[in-house]
């Protein structure tokens, strides 16, 4: 059975008291410790197997610029992978310089194109219209196009984004034409992207993907007499959400893709590999702080909190599971089977469906795990609740990375 690697914080009623007590909840707050620990990680793996390599932290995942920088600190080579402006925005906001910063659109306007091409990052299409839509711009000296493969792997089937119904990519029949297209109007460097799903924890799953990306990067190289610069897998690798999961071993996953990549390329010659993690560095580092705000007995039993689906879209999203501590007593023997809920008006406001859980009483603390990607940078106003607040832990210094939202915050576009 896995121990989840911040059991131990949990455990800490007096810090995560006061902690509570100074910023309010509900509340992020991210472990340093193990944001350092996910990055020497997977980058001692990556540096150990594959010479030439590229990380771009997956923004989408968590858009902190504190938290970013943090990162950078620790690995100074980071880039980042962007999804939209906003997100190249805050990558050079924290110092990332865009030749760093890799932009993987889907059905992008205009000026979205515009933004790509003016911060002077690799752009990276998701369709042959976007190529032209963007050479009516301006064509880029590089271009990378995104594959779909032909299939994809994800742990649900809403963060599977590869295969016949995914809608991101172009599909591998049609790649070699994307790219006649970009050399007919005169591109002359270029990279290919392939990223098919998200929170694997399968690694023989990564060999099978490597292989078809490299059967396709030959096929694109013979058929246009091209070489890339750089191939990307994307990110996709998993951390375990329930004490039964078991742990990806990144270590042997690289391992794997250098053997299938080394037998394709030249160690001296190869294109960069480039890889997007988000939710293997920041999201086990996370923890959603929550207070029980009521515990109801009726037709079953509810335990509510100061977080809901506003706080938290994960459970709601795609039935995502998330482990959750009483604070104060992780390992308290369960009492109760109860759903776990917010404030929100909607009936499809649970945090958890039937789970076990400890006896508690309003005013406890609840530590909801694993919430460091796609917690806070899904988080929402409905209901007109405005969004937590963020922290920063390092040992036992709380330090704060984002204030919380008022009420007049929300509000603050609509004086016109």
């Amino acid at each position: 059975m896995i121990q989840h690697p911040l059991i131990s914080l949990t455990e800490d009623k007096t810090l995560l008291g006061s902690i509570a007590e100074e910023y309010g909840t509900p509340l992020y707050i991210y472990s340093g410790n193990r944001i350092k620990n996910n990055i020497d990680r997977i980058s001692t793996a990556l540096n150990k197997h594959l010479r030439k390599n590229q990380i771009y932290f997956a923004v989408k995942a968590n858009s902190n610029p504190h938290l970013i920088s943090f990162m950078r600190s620790i690995y100074p080579d980071l880039g980042c992978d962007c999804s939209s402006p906003g997100e190249l925005f805050v990558s050079n906001k924290t110092g990332i310089p865009s030749e760093k910063c890799l932009y993987t659109g889907n059905y992008e306007s205009s000026d979205d194109l515009r933004v790509a091409l003016g911060s002077g990052c690799h752009i990276n299409l998701d369709d042959i219209q976007s190529f032209r839509r963007l050479s009516k711009i301006q064509v880029p000296e590089e271009i990378s196009f995104r594959v779909n493969p032909g299939f994809g792997s994800g742990r649900f089937k809403e963060i599977t984004t590869g295969g016949e119904k995914a809608k991101f990519g172009i599909p591998k029949e049609k790649i070699v034409e994307a790219y006649e297209l970009a050399i007919a109007h005169g591109v002359r460097s270029f990279g290919l992207h392939c990223f098919t799903g998200s929170g694997v924890l399968d690694e023989n799953y990564f060999t099978e993907l490597i292989r078809a990306v490299l059967e396709i990067s030959t096929k694109v190289e013979m058929s246009c007499k091209i070489t890339l610069e750089y191939i990307s897998i994307g990110g996709g690798y998993g951390i375990p959400y329930k004490d039964e999961d078991k742990i990806l071993d990144i270590d042997r996953v690289f391992e794997n893709i250098a053997r299938e990549f080394y037998s394709v390329y030249n160690k001296e010659e190869c294109p960069v590999f480039c890889i997007e993690p988000g939710k293997y560095l920041v999201g086990d580092a996370g923890i959603l702080l929550a207070r029980v705000t009521g515990v109801k007995e009726s037709y079953k039993n509810f335990i509510g909190l100061d977080a809901g689906m506003e706080t938290l879209m994960r459970p709601v999203l795609y039935g995502a599971y998330h482990r959750m501590y009483k604070v104060g007593e992780p390992k308290a023997t369960t009492s109760l089977i109860a759903d776990i809920t917010g404030r929100i008006c909607e009936n499809t406001d649970r945090l958890a469906v039937d789970r076990p859980f400890p006896t508690v009483a309003e005013g406890d603390l609840v530590a909801i795990m694993d919430t460091g990607a796609y917690g806070f940078s899904m988080a929402h106003q409905f209901n007109t609740r405005p969004r937590p607040g963020e922290i920063l832990l390092e040992g036992s210094k709380a330090s704060l990375i984002r204030k919380r939202e008022t009420i007049e915050d929300i509000f603050n576009g609509c004086d016109v």
